[in-house]
Parts: structure tokens; C-alpha cells; sequence
């Protein structure tokens, strides 16, 4: 019997994402037998309208149904699940629940409270016998022939049975039903079963006749009255159509139509490949374009393994690198000596939202690591024609605890920077980590044989990249700020121009034409007499309406001398700090102001003034100002003098002017962390801004900034030299290594490097033993203990006090508090 379920929709699910949606799909389980359904993108009613066929092989077996929310870098979230007994199916009348209603549960006894949503399933059983189609008639009525005539050429039977299966899945439509597959199983499951029973009937001496017209031996001459191959296939159309069909003599003439016809089938199979061509991998991506338009680009993951600009377009490096036509993942896998690498077809997935293929082969045995089978999806995250996202999903369940675990690796191709030769450059950042989809107690042992092995594999991968495409030397040309901030250059414009923007608005106007119309009524009225409390030259109003337009006009007046005031001001900070040359030699920030989006209007004529302050080491820089508009265009550049210490943090605030800049309305704020930032990253960076009106609006400045130390090598010696007068203690230079494993174990940058280290213990209920790491901008703390970790640092900016407690009887040593400031 086969239990039949059609996956029909959903509603109220549960949201997991930070978007308010999810990406929901279901799992369903019966036995060992399992399947999934699409998945349906930010939705929380999604409707799936899929059918499903299980195989029942006991009526205890309970139908499982999951629902889960898809994450591309994270596990899936659980959203709900519903069980149904295969007993309650069979109680019911005609073997069928129908179509009905069920509720989600929750995972755990605990959270009963929860509502997980409902979702819509149809459950029935029905007999293999009344399902079957003609198709599968004609799959039983191939493999009896196959049985009868025990062809002697074991090629025949898989060409027919090869061209039948190829028949049948072209004729049907792109998104066939995962029912069809499970009869194509069945159906190679009978012929295998028949092939062996055939096997073992004949005897031992015993052979089949030849293809090429040989005559059958003794024992099978009574199977001449059989039906030809034609015959029966017509036979079975006849069935359906109400015809009847002529018998054939001869066994002969019946071996000669089987062949003929299986010729005739594998001709047919050539024609579908033909009419069924593969899509090319240009007009899939070009696909994905309008789709990933506004798809932010994926963060890079844990570790770094390649980080370089290359002399190519973005569009150029990714065809090298995942294009079917390409040769390099090939030329790169037998580099590292790995063996029978496989690899599939691009398809769409998620429907058209993503593009996938899978790749296989064996890796290449190392001194602890026996050669293993591979298998690597690999999955476009974003492709908008400009930037490319790619997440490679590696597992190798050969390797020890290899079902535990899969290596993530991501790669981000970018645009490179500005080149005087107008070239197009890429930029490609690989990144990894590992996701384990279960705890183990080996997993930092883990983690370091797979960071050796990916740093090794992807040094190759690197020498082989520079080979076929050229790098650039990112210090000497691609960075260099003088030649990337060369084009940004402000612009100046008349005060004409900004003077008509900033005063051509109905309150001026209107104020303009009442002005001219009273100097009008002024000239044409005669002088009144003096009556009341007035004298000779003060003409009070004689009315209420002339009461209230006077004070109309003092209003218009009072404004207009407003705004010709604060145009004055500001025109006094139209050039801002813009060209202010960095003076002095240590770590010397760049900061170019490219220009702003979607800023909040709060001037009355829906428009704002804006200008930006930046804000490093006590040290500011302010822009010129903006006049009504949200979109401002800066190209402004600001250079900071020169620090001893590296800068950890840069504020940045956006205002309006509206008068003396004690008076300013904020439009938003963000900070630039220089510890947890990629140098690489802010050479050209989007930076949201924060606050209740930039996030309402979802204002972002374009921001390009560089830190540069201009003392080179020396400057860590020097800094040294200068610690070791302070605290009278000498200071040893650590070794590169030492500072790289000091940076990777705190995901830190390469300028930053490790001062000193003391033994400690963090005071908790159970005191937790471990190092402290001082470094010229950071203090962490990292202790391992019974495989449990804890780790963390924070900014010397953070920290509000520091006090020290000597030690006493209660404890045998010193210790400190540190207090950080509020809200940090």
C-alpha cells in the first residue's frame, strides 16, 4: 500500500527572521522514507500545494511532518511539528482523512503556551494496484520480455528500460512530483527482483540466444508462441483505447523487433537531449539579477583565507571561478591531488531565488587522513551583475566525527578599486568557519586540523588565481588614497544658486508679496487723522483685523531675518574642514564624505540643511552644509593630524542647521569600531546611521576611510619604549606569531599586536582560571577549562574607572575592577 500526502499550505507560523517573516518549509518522514518541499521566502501564510508517496511497510509507522525556517549561515529554526498514526488513516472511512486543519506543536513539553500556527494536509491510503498508471504497465510489461526472451546481451535491457525512463520524464513537466521518483524505484527494484529470479530458473547449461539471429536452443522453443515486443507494447495502448491487436508467429521475428526497437528507443533518447538542452550558466545568473537587487551582501565568517584585488571585472572573476566552461576548479583539485571530482549542472532553486550545483571527488591522503569522498554544494547567495556571494558547503562523513560537522566557506567578489588606467578590478574575500550540527568534545581539534588544511589548500589556491588572472599590489596602487580619493573633489557652487534654493519657498514668497502690497497701500492712502492715545508719528491700529495683520507681519518679518541670518552663518562654513592636510608623523586617519540617502526632512518646506561632524581621539572635522536637500553630495576629504596611539573608535553625527550650531536638530549617528572593522571594508563603506529619525527613514552616508601608519615598523618599538617609562617595567617585543595568534584568537586586526599577558582568574561563584591580553587599544580575557570557553574584550575607551584592591587575608593576591561606561 502507499500512503498518499498532499502538503497544502500553511498559516500563522511563527517569525524567526529579523525581517519579521520566514522562510518556512516542511520535512516529512515515513520509516526510513523522507522527503522535503520548496521553500517559500518571507512568508508566514505560505502555500506549498504538494503531493508526496510513501511506501507503507507497517501499519505502526507514525507520518512525521516538520516545519522549518530556512538560514543560508545558520541552522534552520524549528517552527512547529504534527505526528499522525498510520492506524488513524486506516480506521478512517475509505482509507482517507481528507483535507483537513492541524495544529503545530512545539518541540519541547515546555512550551505547550506557544502557537506554532496551523498547517492544511491531505492524508489517504490507497493500493499499489489501483494507482498504477499505463506507464508503469508498460515499465512491468519491458521487464517480463526482458525475463522471457533472457537476452544474451546485457546491454539491450538497460538502453530499452534507459530510453523508456528518459521518455517519461521529458514528456512530463519540469516540476514532477517526487511520487514519480518513488515508482522509478519500485520499478528498478522489480526488474532487478525478476532479472534474479530469471537467473535462477535457467540452467546451469543452458545459454541465451544471440541478438544477431542465432537460433534459441531445445528448451525454449515453446516460447515462440509468446507476443512479440511491438505486440505487447501494442497490446497495452490497445487496452486503454478499447482496441484489439493482431498476434505474432515466430520467436525469431519477435527478438528482431526488440532489437529494432530498442535502436529506435535510444534514438529517441538522443532527440529528447536535443529538444531538452541544458540552461547556460550566463542566462541563470542572468536570472538572479533582478531578483538579488537590494540583497545585502552576506558578512564574511569567522577566519579570512584570501583577501586580494585582482585585475579583473567582478563579472570576469566569477565566470573563472563557478563557470561549467571554466577549467579552474578542476585544474585546482587535481593541483591538490584529489581524484574523481564530479560536478553538476547549475539548477534554480528556492524558486528562482538561488542558484545550486554539487561537486564531488576524493582528497588526497595525507599522513593522518586517509583519502575521503567529498561532497561540496555550492550556492549563490547574491548575483546582481556588480557582486557576487558564493557559500560552499563542504561535508566529508568518512573523516572521524565527520557527520558532526560541514565547513562553510564563503566567497565575496566585489569591485576593486579605481585604477588612472580606467581598468576594471575585482575584489575577492574567502572566509570560513565551521558549523556543527552536533556538540563534541573534540571540536577545537577539529577546527585546527580543518583552519591548517583550508590555510594549505587555499595558499595553492591563490598561486594558481595570481596565475591565470593578475593581482594588484593593494599598498602600491589599488588603496593608495591619493589616487582613489583623486576624482573627489567638491564642488564649489555660487552663492546665487544656493541663495535661490535655500529662499525660493511659499513662506518667503508669500512674505515678498504681502510686503509689496502694503508699500502699495502706503503710497495710494491718505494720512488719517490722529485720534485715540496717538500723536504725530505713531499710528496705532484702529481695529481687531488690523490687530491681528499686524501681528502677521511681524511673525513674516521675524522669520525672513531668521533665514538671511542663518544663510550668512552657514555661508561662513561652506568649506567646512574640507583640504585640511594631516600634520605630524604616527597613525594618520583619512575620512571622504562621498554623500548621504534618505535623510529625515524637519525644515517646514520637507527638506533639511545637513552637514556632518567626525569625531576621533578628542580631534574634530566638520563638513560644509548641505542646503535643502536629503540626498546631499559631498565629496569632501578630512584628514586627522597625526596619533601616537591607533584610533579604536570614530563617532559620526549628522545635524541640520537651523541657526548658531548650539541650536542643531540631529538626523542621525553611527560609530566606526577600527578594532572590530576590516581596513579593506571602510575603503568604501555604507554606514546606517542610528537614532529615532535615521532609523525611521533609514538614512546611510557613503563613507570611504583609511588609517594609515606612517611611522612603518618603527612605530611599535616606539610605542613600546614609551610604555616602559610609564610603568618602569621593560617591555619585550613579541614575536609575529605570537601577535597572530593573538589577533585570530580575538578576531582582531593586523595593526593591533599583543603588549603583555598575566595568569589571573575571574572572581564568579567558581573563580574561572585564565590569561588577561593587553594590547594598545583592547584588554580580554580568555580561560579554557574542561573544554568549557570564555572570552571576551573591550575598548580602553570603555572603561569609566579602574580600581585596584591590594591583597589580604581573605585574598592571597591583588585584584582590579573595571568599570565600563553606561551602556557599553
Amino acid at each position: 500500500m502507499r500512503l498518499s500526502v498532499r502538503v497544502i499550505e500553511a498559516r500563522n507560523l511563527r517569525a524567526m527572521d529579523s525581517n519579521g517573516f520566514s522562510d518556512p518549509y516542511v520535512k516529512l518522514q515515513l520509516g526510513k522514507q523522507r522527503f522535503k518541499t520548496k521553500v517559500i521566502k518571507m512568508n508566514l501564510n505560505p502555500t506549498w500545494d504538494q503531493e508526496f508517496s510513501f511506501l507503507v511497510g507497517d501499519i505502526k509507522d507514525v507520518l512525521k511532518l516538520d516545519v522549518y525556517d530556512e538560514d543560508i549561515l545558520q541552522m534552520d529554526d524549528f517552527l512547529g511539528h504534527l505526528r499522525v498514526p498510520l492506524e488513524d488513516v486506516l480506521s478512517a472511512d475509505d482509507l482517507s482523512l481528507g483535507t483537513r486543519w492541524y495544529q503545530l506543536l512545539p518541540k519541547g513539553k515546555t512550551n505547550k503556551t506557544v502557537d506554532c500556527g496551523e498547517i492544511c494536509v491531505s492524508i489517504s491510503l490507497e493500493s499499489s494496484g489501483a494507482s498504477r498508471s499505463w506507464s508503469e504497465d508498460l515499465g512491468d510489461e519491458i521487464t517480463d520480455i526482458q525475463r522471457d526472451y533472457s537476452l544474451s546481451s546485457q546491454n539491450t535491457a538497460p538502453s530499452i528500460s534507459f530510453a523508456y525512463r528518459e521518455t517519461e520524464i521529458c514528456e512530463e513537466d519540469d516540476e514532477y512530483s517526487v511520487t514519480s521518483e518513488i515508482h522509478a524505484e519500485d520499478r528498478s527494484s522489480e526488474v532487478t527482483d525478476r532479472n534474479q529470479a530469471a537467473a535462477e530458473d535457467k540452467p546451469n547449461g543452458n545459454s541465451s540466444a544471440d541478438l544477431n539471429g542465432t537460433e534459441t536452443s531445445s528448451g525454449e522453443t515453446d516460447k515462440s508462441d509468446k507476443l512479440s515486443f511491438v505486440d505487447r507494447v501494442y497490446q497495452i495502448f490497445a487496452k486503454k483505447n478499447g482496441d484489439t491487436m493482431p498476434t505474432s508467429s515466430g520467436s525469431s521475428e519477435a527478438l528482431e523487433e526488440v532489437q529494432e526497437e530498442a535502436s529506435g528507443c535510444e534514438l529517441l533518447v538522443s532527440q529528447i537531449d536535443n529538444v531538452c538542452p541544458e540552461t547556460p550558466f550566463s542566462e541563470l545568473l542572468r536570472s538572479l539579477e533582478l531578483r538579488h537587487e537590494g540583497v545585502d551582501m552576506p558578512v564574511n565568517l569567522q577566519g579570512i583565507l584570501v583577501n586580494q584585488s585582482y585585475l579583473a571585472s567582478p563579472s570576469d572573476l566569477n565566470n573563472l571561478l563557478f563557470s561549467p566552461d571554466s577549467d579552474f576548479k578542476q585544474t585546482m583539485v587535481e593541483l591538490q591531488g584529489c581524484t574523481d571530482f564530479k560536478t553538476e549542472p547549475w539548477r534554480l532553486d528556492n524558486g528562482g531565488e538561488s542558484l545550486k550545483r554539487v561537486v564531488t571527488y576524493t582528497t588526497a591522503p595525507s599522513k593522518l587522513v586517509k583519502a575521503v569522498h567529498a561532497t561540496e554544494e555550492q550556492s549563490y547567495l547574491k548575483a546582481d551583475g556588480k557582486e557576487y556571494a558564493v557559500l560552499l558547503s563542504v561535508s566529508t562523513p568518512d573523516v572521524p566525527c565527520g557527520t558532526y560537522f560541514r565547513t562553510e566557506i564563503l566567497f565575496r567578489i566585489m569591485p576593486g578599486p579605481e585604477l588612472d588606467s580606467q581598468q576594471q578590478t575585482s575584489h575577492l574575500v574567502i572566509s570560513w568557519r565551521m558549523n556543527f550540527l552536533q556538540s563534541t568534545m573534540i571540536k577545537s581539534m577539529i577546527e585546527n586540523g580543518a583552519r591548517q588544511g583550508l590555510e594549505q589548500n587555499y595558499a595553492q589556491f591563490s598561486d594558481l588565481l595570481s596565475q591565470k588572472i593578475k593581482p594588484i599590489d593593494v599598498e602600491g596602487s589599488g588603496s593608495d588614497k591619493e589616487q582613489v580619493l583623486a576624482s573627489l573633489q567638491g564642488g564649489e557652487e555660487s552663492d546665487w544658486k544656493i541663495a535661490f534654493l535655500y529662499f525660493c519657498n511659499f513662506g518667503v514668497l508669500s512674505s515678498f508679496f504681502v510686503s509689496l502690497y502694503i508699500i502699495l497701500h502706503v503710497l495710494r492712502v491718505n494720512p488719517s487723522a490722529v485720534q485715540g492715545l496717538e500723536f504725530p508719528g505713531l499710528d496705532l491700529p484702529d481695529s481687531l483685523s488690523e490687530i491681528i495683520m499686524g501681528g502677521l507681519l511681524f511673525l513674516q518679518v521675524q522669520r525672513i531675518l531668521k533665514n538671511i541670518t542663518c544663510f550668512l552663518q552657514a555661508r561662513e562654513q561652506k568649506g567646512g574642514d574640507h583640504g585640511m592636510k594631516a600634520k605630524g608623523d604616527g597613525w594618520l586617519l583619512t575620512v571622504a564624505l562621498i554623500d548621504g540617502i534618505k535623510l529625515a526632512p524637519v525644515d517646514a518646506t520637507g527638506l533639511s540643511d545637513p552637514y556632518v561632524v567626525f569625531t576621533c581621539n578628542g580631534k574634530t572635522r566638520t563638513s560644509s552644509i548641505k542646503f535643502q536637500t536629503l540626498e546631499p553630495q559631498w565629496n569632501e576629504i578630512f584628514e586627522f593630524d597625526a596619533m601616537d596611539d591607533p584610533p579604536s573608535v570614530m563617532s559620526v553625527h549628522v545635524y541640520d542647521f537651523d541657526g548658531p550650531f548650539d541650536e542643531v536638530t540631529s538626523l542621525g549617528h553611527a560609530e566606526i569600531n577600527f578594532v572590530k572593522s576590516n581596513l579593506s571594508e571602510l575603503a568604501d563603506v555604507w554606514i546606517p546611521l542610528k537614532g529615532n529619525l535615521a532609523q525611521s527613514w533609514q538614512s546611510k552616508l557613503h563613507l570611504r576611510i583609511f588609517l594609515n601608519n606612517s611611522k612603518g615598523t618603527g612605530m611599535v618599538t616606539e610605542y613600546l619604549s614609551k610604555m616602559e617609562k610609564e610603568v618602569g617595567k621593560k617591555m619585550t617585543l613579541r614575536s609575529p606569531r605570537t601577535n597572530t595568534a593573538f589577533q585570530e584568537l580575538f578576531s582582531l586586526p593586523a595593526e593591533e599586536f599583543l603588549i603583555s599577558s598575566f595568569t589571573c582568574y575571574l572572581k564568579r561563584k567558581l573563580p574561572t582560571q585564565g590569561q588577561v591580553f593587553l594590547s594598545p587599544r583592547t584588554i580580554g580575557f580568555y580561560s579554557s577549562m574542561f573544554g568549557r570557553k570564555t572570552k571576551f574584550y573591550f575598548l580602553w575607551e570603555d572603561i569609566e574607572d579602574i580600581q585596584g584592591i591590594p591583597q589580604s587575608i581573605s585574598s592571597w593576591s591583588p585584584s582590579i575592577i573595571i568599570t565600563l561606561h553606561k551602556g557599553q
